[in-house]
């Protein structure tokens, strides 16, 4: 056989052609079966895959080796190259090509480049000892991307009608809305904080009450160089020593989100009962951080930011009227700090009220924690102003296996006009632990013991002539919160523990304790119980408890009796729970109350694509019927498209896709998939900050005539980015066409065909037949035929009516 064959010679194998069903064996293109690797010179858009993670969506161009024969390499240039996050040691050995400017790719032992054409992916291997620290979900700071420009607006809406069945009862109707709007240009952030509030009572003679308001104006940025962020503008004091009130002024701090996630803290969780569909509003010194609605029963809020620092106020407004209010502490855990490192946090301005007016004179506060040696970590810090100063000092102990803990003392002196200078100090203690052999966790358990002559800035600020704070200054406060799990008994207990005491006032206490367990008895199988209590006593006491007991059915559906009891009343309540589908979910309930009052209502809950809202419906016999609803929600504004979504962090880091005009591509990251819309973009919300975020195609939702060559793509993002991400997708008809020059002959077998994004959507078989997908009428397609040479079809009506067989000149 060997006697009659013809064979193409490659650098260091031999093609025999005959073992090709090809009826003209002279005209073959080789260039890409003949080379191991070879890719024929030109310019080609890359999906980047650096050690099989995505780095970067890109054009590459391969040009022939100066440095092995019958070869080509990739040109890699040096704004490029800074994107792998190559050790300093590497980087002082690269090497760079005189003439062309590329990246001499021996200069980095073991690196590999090879491009992938039909699934447009170039794989960058390089050894893992010569990159930065990196994880299986955070990247180091070279890869962080501060995104494209553009506008946000996110907001946060709840409204609630209530009708009086009685004629002494009036109607009312109460809205409320909060939200960030802003503006991203490179690395800065700049945002604007607003809430506004309107009620309607249906009283005669009495006004409807509206107001609208700016929390606070402030921009910022990261500084990846320095694992720090830069802020300007109003803001309230981010401190581990002090505590908090507003400024308007310029801070520095380190911000550890920029650590991988296994040195980073924790974010405040809020937990609580509401005895009926409530409205659950979190706030500090009377900025609304967070406001949803509830059904019925326990709640918890676990995805309030982890940089909000001090005391948070809660307030229940249920939908019977009653409003319950309770304060949650959320100190940080012991401040260590790895040995040599040094974290700090450097504030200048001055304290201003709630109205933008300013109110004390220029303070500076400045505090660090230093890693001093392997276990121990020196914290310290002061704060300073003309009448007011303060200085604290300490020390944190990772404890090992024992946890960690922290203490520290703060000096006050206070200088007022009309009352003697005030000089004293306050203690604090804070300890954290996870016990992995017994499923338990201490998250946070701390101390503070206020002398009486001690002032914070804040009871500073307040000073009016007379009294130093409205509740008095503090006097001792502790905070726990712990979990434990008993797997053995399908058991899980909580407890939330906050008691505050002043040297002026009254005491306050917050007070929850929640239990749950699986059952596993007969009928019960699968079924929960749940007991959650609270206590919550300042000036008036609010004790309430609620138990209940949910049963699937054999539908998915679940069945549930819940028991709830507070100062006022006690009600027992049936209620019924189901899914429409994956976004949608909804809630009966029949309740009779000991005041006798039955009442009947229904909670609905859905995560679409571009929004969340809920609905709920409640009728007391007698008494009222109330409506509410709720939606959360945004819309970013780019140069490279627009789109609503859904809002998860007001204000924070998001990512459009751009399905190249192609549109109901479901994409999602940590959520429910969103399509994108009739001009291809689509914006995902639930990402993470200097983490890398994996962003999926549902392949098996994908629209008829529409391709993904890849269906994961991964960003990390610096704080507040809008990131961009092209996904390769092939749309349009697909069609088998035969394809000739102007002299007859066929296009050689085996010539690649692209795209005008420069993407591989087919390639030549025998006799020039290609079968191509993504075409569309007016577009054009470019055949890459050996020596660097293309040829170039454009698509009309016409010649896609022609059949396969009737060829399509290539020019």
């Amino acid at each position: 056989m060997s006697a009659y064959s013809a064979s193409v010679y490659a650098d260091d194998f031999q093609f025999n052609t005959d073992l090709l069903d090809v009826t003209d064996k002279k005209n073959i293109e080789l260039g890409l079966f003949s080379k191991p690797g070879y890719i024929m010179p030109g310019d080609y858009a890359f999906k980047v895959n650096l050690n099989n993670q995505y780095l970067t969506d890109r054009k590459i161009k391969f040009l022939p080796s100066k440095y092995h024969e019958n070869k080509t390499e990739a040109c890699l240039s040096e704004d490029f190259v800074e994107k792998f996050g190559l050790i300093k040691e590497i980087q002082k050995r690269l090497q760079w090509d005189n003439e062309t400017d590329c990246l001499v790719l021996d200069s980095i032992p073991g690196m590999t480049v090879k491009g992938d054409l039909p699934k447009a992916t170039a794989h960058i291997h390089i050894p893992q000892a010569y990159l930065e620290y990196r994880s299986e979900n955070w990247d180091p700071s070279s890869l962080w991307d501060e995104g494209i420009n553009g506008a946000i607006f996110d907001y946060n809406l709840a409204a609630n009608t209530s009708f009086g069945h009685q004629s002494n009862q009036p109607n009312s109707t109460f809205i409320s809305a909060n939200g960030v709007t802003g503006l991203n240009l490179s690395a800065w952030r700049v945002r604007a904080d607003w809430q506004a509030n309107y009620q309607h009572v249906g009283i005669q003679g009495q006004k409807d009450k509206h107001d609208f308001l700016w929390n606070r104006f402030y921009a910022y940025r990261a500084l990846p160089s320095l694992k720090s962020q830069l802020m300007i503008g109003e803001n309230y004091l981010n401190s581990d020593l002090f505590d908090s009130f507003r400024f308007t002024g310029a801070s520095l701090r380190s911000d550890i989100n920029m650590l991988p996630p296994r040195l980073r803290g924790y974010a405040p969780e809020v937990t609580g009962v509401a005895q009926t569909n409530a409205k659950v509003i979190v706030s500090q010194l009377g900025r609304v951080l967070y406001q949803t609605q509830v059904p019925a029963g326990p709640f918890r809020i676990q995805d309030l930011n982890d940089s909000v620092s001090g005391t948070l106020n809660v307030r229940v407004e249920e939908e019977d009227g009653t409003v319950r209010e309770f304060n949650v502490e959320t100190a940080s855990i012991p401040f260590l700090t790895r040995p040599g490192a040094i974290r700090y946090k450097a504030t200048v301005g001055r304290p201003t009220t709630y109205n933008h007016e300013v109110e004390g004179d220029l303070f500076f506060t400045g505090e660090f924690s230093w890693g001093v040696t392997n276990g121990w970590s020196l914290i310290g810090g002061s704060l300073n102003s003309k009448d007011y100063n303060a200085l604290s000092v300490g020390v944190g102990r990772d404890l090992l296996s024992f946890g960690a803990v922290s203490f520290d003392i703060t000096q006050s002196f206070a200088k007022f006009e009309q009352q003697k200078n005030l000089q004293g100090r306050s203690y604090r203690l804070n300890y954290a632990k996870r016990f992995e052999e017994m499923n338990s966790q201490i998250q946070f358990a701390g101390y503070r013991f206020s002398e009486r002559d001690f002032v914070s800035m804040s009871d500073f600020l307040a000073y009016n002539g007379a009294t130093l704070t409205r509740y008095g200054r503090s006097k001792e406060m502790y905070s726990v919160s712990l979990s434990q799990n008993l797997p053995n008994y399908k058991t899980s207990i909580s407890v939330n523990l906050n008691h505050q005491t002043y040297w002026e006032s009254k005491d306050r206490d917050y007070y929850t304790l929640s239990i749950n367990k699986t059952l596993d008895i007969g009928a019960f199988r699968n079924s929960n119980l749940s007991l959650s209590a609270y206590q919550n006593k300042s000036d008036t006491k609010d004790t309430g408890a609620y138990l209940s007991l949910s049963l699937p059915l054999d539908t998915g559906a679940r069945l549930s009796y819940s028991l709830s009891h507070d100062d006022f009343d006690t009600r027992n309540q049936v209620s019924y729970f189901d899914r429409l589908n994956n976004t949608t979910s909804y809630q009966f309930n029949a309740t009779h109350s000991q005041d006798q009052a039955s009442s009947f209502g229904a909670f609905v809950s859905h995560t679409g694509g571009r929004i969340q809202a809920s609905a709920n419906i409640n009728y007391v016999r007698d008494r009222y019927t109330s409506i509410g609803a709720s939606s959360q929600g945004g819309i970013t504004l780019t140069a490279r498209g627009i789109d609503f979504h859904r809002s998860n962090a007001m204000g924070g880091t998001r990512v459009m896709i751009d399905t190249e005009k192609t549109a109901d591509i479901p994409v999602s990251a940590n959520g429910q998939p969103t399509n994108s819309n009739y001009f291809g973009k689509v914006v995902v919300t639930d990402v993470s900050n200097y983490t890398r975020n994996s962003i999926k195609v549902d392949i098996n939702k994908l629209p008829k005539n529409a391709e993904v060559t890849d269906s994961v793509l991964q960003a990390s993002l610096t704080e507040g980015a809008i990131g961009y991400r092209k996904l390769n997708v092939v749309s349009g008809q697909k069609k088998l066409i035969t394809l000739s020059f102007d002299d007859g002959s066929f296009v050689p077998f085996g010539t690649p065909v692209m795209n005008n994004q420069g993407r591989s959507v087919g390639m030549v078989d025998d006799n020039g037949l290609a079968y191509l997908g993504g075409i569309k009428v007016g577009e054009q397609m470019f055949a890459h035929l050996g020596n660097g040479q293309t040829c170039s079809i454009t698509f009309t009506e016409n010649n896609l009516a022609k059949a396969e067989n009737d060829a399509l000149i290539c020019k």
